[in-house]
């Protein structure tokens, strides 16, 4: 297999690099150079603190990607700069919504980098995920 990075946004990404299998819905490799933004793990709280979708995992994860927009644009970045992304779940089974969620903001050929984790629970009963953002604005 080829590692020929698609560069897009002055980021360079690898979906299958020589010798590994292809993954579903993210690259492998994700590297640029700019400005780093490092965006804290997002809840799906509404701008008053409210919890958004209570035991809906799709609205938590349209909520969870609108704040991860918005707090990227208050470093002048968008998701197109987003290198690496990681998924806090307190079950597996919300992760397909948190992908539609995810490819409604983000074009496939620039999937970031990805990890998710399954956890016991998040800091409020009611939240189900949490997502947090690197990104990376060129210079």
């Amino acid at each position: 297999m080829i590692t020929t990075p698609h560069t897009a946004g002055g980021l360079n990404r690898v979906a299958a690099p020589e010798g590994v299998a292809p993954g579903s819905g993210y690259s492998h490799v994700v590297w640029g150079t700019g400005r780093f933004v490092a965006v804290s793990g997002q809840c799906a709280f509404d701008e008053k603190g409210g919890v958004v979708g209570e035991g809906d995992a799709a609205a938590q994860a349209r909520q969870v990607f609108e704040n991860l927009r918005r707090c990227l644009a208050a470093a002048g970045a968008g998701f197109e700069h987003v290198v690496k992304l990681t998924y806090f779940v307190t079950d597996v089974a919300h992760l397909p919504a948190v992908r539609a969620a995810r490819d409604e903001v983000i074009a496939p050929d620039l999937l970031p980098a990805s990890s998710a984790v399954q956890v016991a629970a998040l800091f409020r009963p009611e939240l189900l995920l949490e997502v947090e953002a690197f990104a990376i604005l060129p210079a």
